[in-house]
């Protein structure tokens, strides 16, 4: 077993979900409030990586990322490097890759929410970020876990994007999925089975804990 590549693929994705939770949650809020009828068009964009093939994503994100793409020129002007084939342009392309999954589940989550305990809070006299941090949030705490869960399985899992984005570079952005697959080319089947049996065990643990929270809901903050 490729331990570099197992252990690049846990930073990898460790790195993305902490960044998409931070990004998701003021984009999921604002999608699941919001009153602006044209809120599908952005929607859309969002969800778009889950019937995207991610060859098709991938070489979109690669031509962004290249020299002559807006970020990999911009890259390029202030670190003397673009970002292709490289664990920052992993990071990018993984975080457009992974957004659904990140901000569906929060989405879902704020939209449950009885209203009328914001418009208590709002009568109250609660500002809205007092609001968002003392009811939202913690009601919301089952879909946040979930979205964490899912943008960390979903990344650690990546195999299209991150081949057109990063190539297959040792130590860099050869991933384990990367590795599986390398190891297949070179019929090493017994090598490639151990990686692929770890993944399948590390997914099963992920949905079974996103599906036990989904029928148990659960937070520390109401927790007697």
């Amino acid at each position: 077993m490729n331990l570099d590549a197992l252990l690049l693929s846990f930073r990898l994705a460790a790195v993305v979900s902490a960044i998409l939770l931070v990004l998701a949650l003021p984009l999921a809020y604002w999608l699941a409030f919001t009153r602006w009828r044209g809120k599908f068009l952005l929607e859309s964009v969002v969800a778009l990586p889950l019937v995207l093939p991610p060859t098709v994503l991938g070489f979109y994100a690669l031509i962004a990322l290249g020299p002559r793409g807006p970020l990999g020129r911009l890259w390029l002007f202030l670190f003397g490097h673009t970002l292709a084939f490289t664990f920052a342009g992993l990071v990018i392309a993984s975080l457009v890759y992974s957004l659904p999954f990140a901000v569906q589940p929060l989405i879902a989550s704020f939209e449950s929410l009885d209203r009328r305990l914001l418009e208590a809070s709002s009568i109250l006299g609660a500002s809205r970020l007092r609001t968002f941090f003392r009811i939202i949030l913690p009601l919301s705490w089952p879909g946040l876990i979930t979205a964490v869960v899912l943008s960390f399985a979903h990344t650690l899992g990546e195999f299209g994007v991150v081949l057109m984005v990063g190539g297959n570079l040792p130590g860099i952005t050869r991933t384990v999925s990367i590795d599986i697959y390398d190891r297949v080319q070179a019929l090493d089947f017994a090598a490639a089975n151990r990686t692929a049996f770890l993944l399948l065990f590390i997914s099963f643990i992920v949905l079974a804990v996103v599906y036990g929270m989904n029928r148990r809901v659960w937070s520390p903050w109401l927790a007697k």
